[in-house]
């Protein structure tokens, strides 16, 4: 018997934020694996491109829509959307995220805190809380199953000095998942948090290649590189397959080392 996990065949994988950074990373992968592919983004011209690109790499179809995910109605709107266009959804990565600091925190304003929950915990809960609705309308058909995926951060574990708020909604996913995994496990449904460090993306333009930010954090990272979006390919593709079954309430660190070191 040939034992191929990792074929994605007839799977659908939706990942919010899919059109860039670490969101591509995993659905370029996805892809590859010969997944349907939903990529949700704000932004027209950057998911048309990432739909032009994915949809060369296999066998699987590729479909993006414009959703603001800290927005309910469009988060209620898409997932409609994207379980007609497909016929069902496996797996869910609520990707989409942002990342607001401040100078201290004492100077940490109210605006900067809702900008922060808005998208990476409101449109995380949403997103995830549509997910199960539907996974689990298709379990009391008879269909049970799927893989729901929150992208934390290594900020939620560790002391995340000025970018308190930022910590607070990742932190917040991590306690969302666990929970889900806990109470839906018997739909058949999964739920796995993934740890990103120091990844080269859009969020951390700014410190790439600033001498200082290189010598005192990227120094000290094992892998002594940046982590890059292809890095979070595989473990995308693992908890998209059934190799990940029984696998969930877990968190998944993709730190090169920098967390333990």
């Amino acid at each position: 018997m040939t034992y191929t996990p990792f074929d994605l065949t007839e799977k659908v994988a939706l990942v919010t934020g899919g059109n860039r950074g670490i969101g591509y990373g995993m659905a370029e992968a996805l892809a590859a694996s010969n997944a349907n592919v939903a990529v949700w983004g704000r932004k027209d011209a950057a998911n048309k491109e990432a739909v032009d690109k994915l949809s060369k790499l296999g066998t699987g179809e590729v479909k993006a829509w414009s959703v603001d995910v800290s927005d309910e109605t469009s988060v209620v709107d898409a997932m409609k959307a994207t379980t007609d266009a497909f016929g069902r959804v496996d797996s869910c990565f609520a990707n989409a995220g942002v990342g607001f600091g401040a100078s201290s925190f004492a100077d940490m304003d109210t605006e900067t805190w809702r900008k922060n929950m808005s998208v990476n915990l409101d449109g995380a809960f949403w997103t995830l809380r549509e997910a199960v609705k539907h996974i689990t309308e298709r379990a009391k058909n008879g269909d049970p199953g799927g893989s729901l995926v929150g992208v934390a951060s290594l900020a939620a574990i560790e002391g995340a000095a000025r970018n308190q708020a930022y910590a607070a909604t990742k932190g917040g996913l991590i306690s969302m998942l666990k929970g889900i995994a806990v109470e839906t496990a018997r739909y058949g449904i999964r739920a796995n948090a993934i740890l990103p460090g120091w990844i080269a993306t859009d969020m951390t333009e700014g410190a790439q290649g600033q001498e200082v930010f290189e010598k005192k954090v990227i120094s000290r990272v094992p892998a002594r590189r940046w982590g890059e979006p292809k890095d979070f390919g595989g473990v995308a593709v693992y908890l998209a397959s059934d190799a990940s079954s029984y696998h969930s309430g877990d968190t998944f660190v993709v730190d090169g080392g920098y967390a333990i070191f």
